[in-house]
């Protein structure tokens, strides 16, 4: 919501942008027209998750709004409550398909998990005419979901870089010599392969001692960040930061910006399969190679640009990766131009100008 939707909307002139979120460690050099407010502090199944919805209609009758983004289900009905009310205009960003991932997902009890997908679908359709304008992360959505109609704007997951970034040299040759510095970022979870890059980082430190993984990330499940930490125990060449805190994205880009390569070990499923994600960007970004569970989705993407190999990591064959990560050149022709936030900037800013003008 900061590095994307907020500094690009802060561009605007006269415009003020108020970020609603968890607490978290905010930005030090946020610009002065950006304002943060972490209201939410609740666990996944919590009673907190009711009185977040109080704290930020309370939110909303102090700042007045004049547009109103809902980036999660979860405030969609009060957000549409507050513009029933007032002068605003609603926009949804649809970042996942959610109503699939609650259906699909380990998440939730199975009797909960049908409840909780059939309510988000049939709010996100009962609202969907009094919603002004859709943001969507993937092309998928736009066949997956029919209530967007004809009025959303694609704006998919791409790098937005801080000021202070410069492009990586490239091309990127890994030396068979040096140990492998392997990464796991983002959301640590089971079905994103967590234990999968653990046991391919034991194999690569086993074949090259020195080698090291660092996973840096939130966890929302206990039992699977139990369940880490105990496989942790006898590897400390693998290092955790996160886990039960929410980390900085900026302490993350200098894990990705010191790191060999990074892994995505995500396992196949319904959910993430046809989805492409943020971190693929991020790690062309900064030139970092890639280890990428296979997918056709994000093959051709990671083939165009040079940048990393492509394995099914529940029959990871260690020695291969192993020699191609450190026998080949990657990103031969630079950083790909696509890889970055600029073009989706402009869409964004052209469907809030098209709103200003309704």
């Amino acid at each position: 919501m900061y590095e994307k939707l907020a500094l690009s909307l802060g561009k605007l002139a006269h415009t003020t942008v108020h970020l609603a979120g968890f607490a978290a460690p905010p930005p030090a050099d946020a610009p002065d027209n950006i304002c943060f407010h972490p209201i939410f502090r609740f666990r996944r199944l919590s009673p907190g998750r009711a009185a977040a919805q109080v704290r930020f209609y309370k939110l909303l009758l102090q700042v007045k709004p004049h547009f109103l983004i809902a980036s999660t289900h979860e405030l969609l009905l009060v957000s549409w409550f507050y513009c029933l009310l007032y002068p605003c205009q609603l926009i949804y960003d649809v970042q996942e398909n959610y109503a699939l991932n609650l259906r699909s997902q380990q998440n939730y009890p199975p009797l909960l998990k049908l409840l909780m997908a059939t309510l988000v679908r049939g709010t996100e359709r009962l609202l969907a005419p009094r919603i002004a304008h859709f943001l969507v992360a993937e092309k998928t959505y736009l066949q997956e979901l029919p209530f967007l109609k004809q009025r959303a704007t694609l704006l998919e997951n791409k790098y937005k870089p801080a000021p202070t970034y410069q492009l990586p040299a490239t091309p990127v040759k890994l030396s068979a010599d040096k140990p492998l510095r392997l990464l796991y970022s983002g959301t640590i979870a089971d079905m994103y392969g967590i234990f999968e890059a653990v046991e391919l980082a034991a194999q690569l430190h086993q074949l090259q001692p020195g080698t090291t993984l660092t996973i840096i990330g939130y966890c929302a499940q206990g039992q699977t960040l139990t369940r880490l930490r105990e496989q942790l125990k006898d590897k400390p060449y693998i290092t955790l930061i996160g886990g039960e805190t929410l980390v900085p994205h900026q302490q993350i880009i200098r894990q990705i910006q010191c790191s060999d390569a990074g892994l995505l070990p995500y396992l196949p499923h319904a959910s993430t399969f046809t989805c492409i994600p943020t971190k693929i960007y991020e790690y062309m970004a900064h030139a970092l190679p890639m280890v990428i569970q296979q997918n056709p989705l994000w093959q051709p993407l990671v083939q165009a640009a040079e940048a990393g190999i492509s394995v099914d990591f529940r029959k990871a064959d260690a020695t291969a990766i192993k020699n191609s990560l450190q026998g080949q050149q990657f990103y031969r022709k630079g950083i790909p131009p696509a890889t970055f936030w600029d073009v989706e900037e402009q869409r964004l800013l052209a469907a809030i100008a098209l709103l200003k003008t309704n």
